[in-house]
């Protein structure tokens, strides 16, 4: 082997390893967890501090917002009977409400209250089910079909300009 391979198979075998170190630490830092309420009150691991996600339904009742700040939101969610005590701060969803279905994002202390950073909503079960039966899901548009089919050949196609 040449001295110009040598060099050309360490530089590349460099270059390799140097991306895929960089994809395996960005993987590793951007990774969360996501489990169900009932899921992670099963672990038998500590996930205290560690980045997560979990889905549960919002306990009835429990959506409490701090009236100094309208932002401050507490509430549980819950899952086969397992529930998390949860506290947000920022704008809720328009769909966010009692018994509605949330993926929060974040991380959970050490007494057990996850703190999100993020928290998301499901569309209700009930645009599912309209769907199914032919309805229109919120935010679709019925099927689009012209009246005319434009002919490209003809004069009118084009647009018109008036002096």
């Amino acid at each position: 082997m040449g001295r110009k391979k040598i060099k050309f198979a360490l530089g590349s075998s460099l270059i390799v390893g140097a991306i895929g170190y960089l994809i395996a630490t960005g993987i590793n830092s951007t990774s969360t967890y996501f489990f169900t309420v009932s899921e992670l009150m099963d672990q038998k691991v500590s996930f205290h501090g560690t980045g997560l996600k979990v889905k549960g339904n919002v306990v009835a009742g429990s959506i409490e917002r701090d009236p100094g700040d309208y932002l401050n939101v507490q509430f549980a969610i819950e899952e086969k009977n397992r529930n998390l005590n949860v506290v947000y701060q920022g704008v809720t969803p328009d769909m966010f409400q009692d018994g509605g279905e949330v993926v929060v994002e974040g991380a959970l202390d050490e007494q057990g209250v996850f703190h999100a950073n993020t928290l998301l909503t499901s569309c209700p079960s009930k645009y599912e089910a309209e769907k199914e039966a032919g309805g229109m899901h919120p935010g679709t548009l019925p099927d689009y079909k012209p009246k005319l089919e434009p002919d490209p050949r003809k004069v009118d196609f084009l647009p018109k300009t008036t002096i």
